[in-house]
Order: C-alpha cells, then structure tokens, then sequence
C-alpha cells in the first residue's frame, strides 16, 4: 500500500511539472504560439496520466504478488507447525503405551514378589519350629551323653580339647619334619639347576653341536695355506677373529669352535671369502676379518629389524635391534632364541587380543624377554636381569621391564603382561620338537603325567593341559572334601616331582564341583 500510495503522489507530481512547464512555454513563445503549446501541454498531461496510471496498476499488481507471496509463507508455516505438533502427539501416544506397559510389568512384579514373600515367611516360620525341635532334641542327646559317659559337659570339653591338643602336636612336628626334609632335597635341587644353568653359559667343549662351524674346502692343499709358514696364518686369524682354528683329517675342511656364535659366524664368512680369494697371508686376514664384522653389523641389524617388522613392534632404539639380530646366532637346548623370542610375541599377541589388553604392547614383551641372552655371556647375573637392566638404560617402560624381569618369577609381576609372557614361553618351549624332544616322549611323558594323577583314590579323571605344564584333577565329589581336596593336590605335586623328569614346573590344580539339586512340586 505504501508503494501505491507513493506512485500516485509520483503521477500527480509530474502532471504538476508538466503543467507549469507547458505554461512557461507559452509564455516564451507568445501568443502566436499558444493554441500549439496548449496542445503540446495537454499532450504532456495526458501522456502523465496514461503514465500514472500504469504505475498504479503496476504499484497494485506489486503489492498482490507481495501479499500472496506473504500468504503463501504463513500458510506453509502454518503446515510445517501442524506436521511437528502431529509427530508431538504421536510420540506423546507412544511414550504413554510404553509407560503404561512398564505399569503393567511393575505390577505383575510386585504381585510376584508379594508371592515369594509370603513363601519366604510359610518356610521361616517352619524353619522356626525345626530350629525348635532340633535343640530340643540336643539338649535330650547331651544329657543322654552325661549320663552314659557320667562327665559333665565341662569335663568333656577338656577331655576332648587335651586330646586334640596332644594329636596337633604330633601332627606339626611330624609336618616340620617334612618341610625340613623337603626344603634340604629343593636346596640340592636348586644348586644342581644352577651348576647347570652355568655349565650351560659357559658352553664347554662337549657341547660340540652348538660352538662349532665347519668351512668346505676345495681342496686338502688348501689347509696348508691356511696354517701357513710356521703357523703364521693360523695365528693370524685365531687372534683377529677369537675363534679356534681345528685342522684334522677331515677331508676338504676345517672346524672353527668358539662359544660366541656370533665370532664362529665372523669367522667363516672371513675363512670362506680367503679361501675362495686365495691370498692368504696376515694382512689380507686382518682385511678380510674386519670387512666380514662390517658385513656381520649389516646382517645382525637388518635380521632385528626384519622381526620388529613382521611383528610390528615399532620404536626400538638401533642397539636394542642388534640384540634382537644376535639372538638369531644363539640357541637355547637347541632351539634358534630369536625364532622363539617371535613365536612368544605373536602367542602374547593373541592371547591379549583375546582378553581386550594391548596386543602390540603385548608383542613388545614377548620379544624382548630374551633379550638378555644376547649378552649374558659378557656379564655376570641371569639372563632376566641382564635384559631387564639393559632395556633400562633405552627408557623402555615399566610394563616391558618387569615382564622381562618376571617372566620367570625371580620378581614379582606388576601387570597381567608378564603372566603373558610365562604362559607364552612354556607353550613355545614345551610343544613337540622346540627343544629337541622328540614327539613319542612328549606323548609318553603326558601319559605319565596323566596316570600318576589317576592313581590317587577319589579322582575322576586327569587331564595334561598347556604342553604338560599343568595337571588338571577331578575328583568325586562324594568321597573327597574340599579339605582332602587341597591334600590331594600336594600328594599329587610330590609324586610328580619324585617320579616324572620335565622341563620347568607342573601346575596342579585339584577341581572338585558340588552340585545341589532341588524340585519345586
């Protein structure tokens, strides 16, 4: 409306201008002029009118396209609101139908519960009366007792008590007998596994499978140069290399022994390359010798860091990785220590997969808890504590740490990893063929375990799980209480121990299952 009315004053505003410029006009051109400047004039007017009236038209249609276009907004305001007030109430009728189903529930409930409560009062109060008739009927025994055994109750009770007394007496001096005798055969027991343990670290002459190399030859002529004039040779490279030199009567060969793998591999890759170079004399040795422990780093490095990356253990520091890469050089009971160091991280993967724990931190102990065996022939102390020092040293957490330091119980364990760890080297260790024990004895040797179990009165059946590190007993849940129960599992163990020859530790565990079963009629 404000658009029309400004559009009619507009018309009437140029008809205005119009006129007084028609006037002025004739003014200037005179009287001869005036009929032809009142036509012009009354022109210019009718021209303002016509135009005038097509703003106003158009002024008009403006404003009827603004109020429809107005109309049309509310309007689908007005049905948008409608559409949300409807979905309002439908979800109104929705949440009132599930409270009014959560009403019904909660009653149906409460009836039952009124039930069970009624129930619960019927049986206390025949309980009550039980309990009544039950010390009535001890208090009818025990004066039956007095009479027959004419001794107060006082006097019985002392009686007893001296009796029990008496027999406790004998039993814990009869037990302190055997935990001293038990305690002097783990003492010889412990000093056998530790002379072994050293027996073992020192590596010694008769273990001739795990500290000698032999190198080919191509011909017997060839050992001459190798010893060279006076022994010259021979010398050389025994003191350039730490490694011994054995030419015997084997054909076309010659033996290298040392205790450290890593030198023995140094060693024939040197012997190997003088030997197909055939300049042989001290100083092409001491060449040849160097350049073989640049190309030995190489190999240690990159054989570490092909492990972290099939496991996808990221982050170690350069020399931990050349540690991993000298385990692949090191045996134990003839298994290779760097493809068990793997089997045990890829186990811990799995297992901590399996109970939701951090399957990478997981494969990060189980790969390092070794490590120590790289480098416990260059120091003093177990293999456990070495690594667990060493790794020390690079910043690697706490969780890596103890379980390279626990995993054989020497510390006590922080974090479920460790436990890991221990189950996952006794697996790798133990299964048919890791350690050279041929499969008919580990069979035979869980048989046994089995039947030793077996033996003992009130088991039900025995099973040899985990490789053989643990026993699992049932027994009869009639003839064997849960007292006997923990007996029975120290029987067992002593039997085990007495009577079977096994790596590590067996673990018994005694399960006895109640079952009580009752029908509501």
């Amino acid at each position: 409306m404000n658009n029309l009315l400004i559009t009619v004053i507009a018309a009437v505003v140029t008809g205005a201008v119009a006129f007084v410029v028609a006037w002025l006009m004739a003014q200037r051109i005179g009287s001869k002029s005036v009929g032809a400047a009142k036509e012009q004039a009354k022109k210019i007017i009718a021209d303002a009118d016509k135009e005038a009236q097509i703003k106003k038209k158009e002024s008009a249609l403006e404003a009827r396209e603004e109020w429809l276009k107005v109309k049309g907004n509310f309007e689908k305001e007005m049905e948008e609101r409608r559409r949300e007030i409807e979905k309002h109430e439908k979800r109104t009728e929705e949440r009132d139908a599930a409270l009014q189903k959560r009403v019904d529930f909660l009653d149906s409930k409460e009836r039952e519960l009124s039930g069970r409560d009624r129930n619960l009062q019927g049986r206390e109060k025949g309980i009550s009366l039980r309990e009544t008739e039950l010390d009535g009927i001890i208090v009818a025994q025990n004066d039956k007792l007095q009479k027959i055994a004419q001794m107060s109750p006082e006097e019985a009770k002392k009686q007893l008590m001296d009796n029990m007394v008496g027999e406790a007496r004998m039993e814990a001096a009869a037990y302190i007998k055997e935990i001293r005798e038990k305690a002097e055969q783990d003492a010889e027991k412990e000093a056998k596994e530790i002379i072994l343990s050293a027996i073992y670290r020192c590596a010694a002459d008769h273990t001739v499978e795990s500290t000698v190399s032999v190198v080919n030859l191509p011909n017997d002529e060839m050992k001459g140069r190798i010893i060279g004039r006076e022994g010259r040779n021979i010398r050389a490279f025994e003191t350039s290399t730490g490694v011994d030199v054995i030419v015997d009567d084997t054909p076309e060969a010659v033996i290298l022994s040392g205790y450290d793998p890593v030198r023995r591999e140094i060693a024939r890759m040197a012997l190997g390359k003088l030997v197909t170079d055939g300049r042989i004399h001290p100083t092409r040795i001491e060449e040849v010798v160097e350049k073989s422990k640049k190309e030995m780093d190489v190999i240690i490095r990159e054989v570490g860091e092909q492990a972290c990356f099939e496991l996808g253990v990221h982050g170690l520091h350069v020399d931990i990785i050349k540690q991993l890469g000298k385990l692949n050089y090191r045996t134990s009971y003839g298994q290779n220590v760097l493809a068990h160091s793997k089997e045990v991280a890829m186990l811990c993967g799995l297992m901590a997969a399996e109970l939701e724990l951090d399957a990478v931190l997981a494969k990060r102990c189980g790969l390092l808890h070794d490590i120590g065996k790289a480098i416990d022939r260059e120091t003093e102390g177990t293999h456990t504590q070495i690594g667990s020092d060493f790794m020390s040293r690079y910043k690697e957490s706490e969780i890596v740490i103890n379980a390279i330091a626990s995993h054989h119980n020497d510390i006590p364990m922080l974090s479920p990893y460790p436990v890991l760890v221990q189950a996952a080297d006794a697996v790798s260790g133990a299964r048919p063929g890791a350690r050279r024990e041929p499969l008919e004895a580990y069979i035979k040797r869980l048989t046994q375990l089995e039947d030793l179990a077996d033996s003992f009165k009130g088991v039900s059946k025995a099973y040899a799980i985990q490789a053989g590190r643990e026993i699992r007993v049932i027994v009869e849940n009639s003839q064997v209480d849960d007292l006997a129960s923990a007996i029975l599992a120290g029987d067992i163990a002593t039997k085990i121990e007495s009577e079977m020859q096994y790596p590590g530790q067996i673990k018994v565990t005694v399960i006895r299952e109640t079952r009580i079963t009752e029908f509501a009629k």
